[in-house]
């Protein structure tokens, strides 16, 4: 671990609207009152860990979604990087575009040395509040065992 996020679990996840790597507006509160969300910030497209973890959701992707959650990746690429990693990796989530690093810096995600930007996953239930936040650089796996667990817990609660 590697200093937690400082947006924390029982708050409120900021709204933003990003291009997707099908250049099309997503806003977080689009899914508001619909869908869980598992929102996962990551260094950089095609690094190791970052296909890695891209590519441990995928494969879990249809799992996320029987238990009603959506699944997003946020990084500094451009759209054209994300369309090129999704493809090349045959991703099916939405990979949305932080080119400033404004929404990641809004969600406290905070680089590694001041230098490679955070890897943190938010787990936010269906009225929008942060119910799970992990931060690991080097344990991508963890990232998508743990937000698909929550994602399942909150679902069987009936609070998703």
């Amino acid at each position: 671990m590697f200093g937690p996020a400082t947006l924390s679990v029982g708050e409120i996840a900021p709204d933003f609207t990003l291009q997707s790597q099908k250049r099309e507006a997503v806003k977080l509160s689009d899914f508001r009152g619909k869908k869980a969300v598992v929102l996962f910030f990551y260094p950089k497209d095609d690094t190791p860990i970052c296909t890695a973890e891209s590519c441990a959701f995928r494969d879990r992707y249809d799992a996320f979604a029987e238990a009603g959650a959506e699944v997003i990746g946020v990084s500094a690429d451009s759209e054209g990087s994300h369309e090129q990693f999704a493809q090349r990796h045959r991703l099916p989530m939405t990979l949305l575009s932080d080119p400033g690093g404004q929404i990641a810096a809004r969600y406290g995600v905070k680089p590694l040395l001041g230098l490679l930007p955070g890897r943190v996953t938010f787990v936010i239930d269906r009225e929008g509040v942060v119910r799970h936040v992990f931060s690991s650089q080097l344990r991508a796996a963890r990232h998508v065992e743990e937000a698909l667990a929550v994602v399942k817990r909150i679902e069987a609660s009936g609070r998703g």
